[in-house]
């Protein structure tokens, strides 16, 4: 299957999509479709985009395009996506709407999906593979891993647990403080002396 490279300047991101599609769907495909859908019905076309290389790759003028372009205008190498097909391999180079509010950059993950579901089903499995091998192994690595973090936790824990002991030890073993310092002043009194035993009488 014959397939062109798309290059979105305003957004910086690349994409590799098949010939016959439309740049709508392409942009829809890669993340950088405009915000408002396009009524046809009403003649209402939110999808204009400038061609900045590469028009020669895609497929002719419109009706549709020629009306809508008639009535609002038309920049050097301005096309409706909507209307617009992808005709014939090579690297095209689309400038889109400046919209109202800046969008943030795409991610480097949305990035990656978008040229994902671009790619041929052969590339896609293949992708696929790769990554579930790279998982697997990383799943196996914790599995390893994750027992030393265990033990050394417990570990941590029962330290923590014998120093509490050894604290509530010493604290049983203190001498017990005097209840207050006029008692602890006073001297013990001595017991009684007892008294002597009388002397046996003598015999005559």
């Amino acid at each position: 299957m014959s397939e062109a490279e798309l290059k979105f300047e305003r957004e910086g991101i690349e994409g590799i999509v098949a010939v016959g599609t439309y740049l709508i769907d392409a942009m829809k495909r890669l993340g950088v479709a405009p915000d408002e859908v396009c009524i046809h019905s009403k003649g209402i076309h939110n999808c204009a985009v400038v061609v900045s290389s590469g028009i020669d790759l895609l497929s002719g003028e419109t009706a549709t395009e020629t009306e809508h372009f008639a009535s609002n205008g038309r920049r050097t190498n301005e096309r409706l996506a909507c209307e617009t097909r992808i005709e014939r391999p090579g690297e095209i180079t689309i400038m889109t709407q400046e919209t109202k509010t800046a969008a943030p950059k795409e991610p480097a993950k949305d990035k990656f999906q978008a040229e994902f579901e671009a790619l041929p089903l052969d590339q896609k499995i293949s992708k696929l593979f790769k990554m579930e091998a790279v998982t697997i192994g990383e799943t196996i690595n914790y599995v390893i891993e994750s027992p030393m973090e265990v033990f050394s936790k417990i570990g941590d824990v029962m330290a923590g647990f014998g120093r509490k002991i050894e604290e509530e030890a010493k604290k049983a073993t203190r001498p017990a403080e005097p209840e207050n310092s006029e008692t602890a002043s006073k001297p013990k009194a001595k017991p009684p002396a007892a008294e002597p035993k009388a002397k046996k009488a003598s015999k005559e």
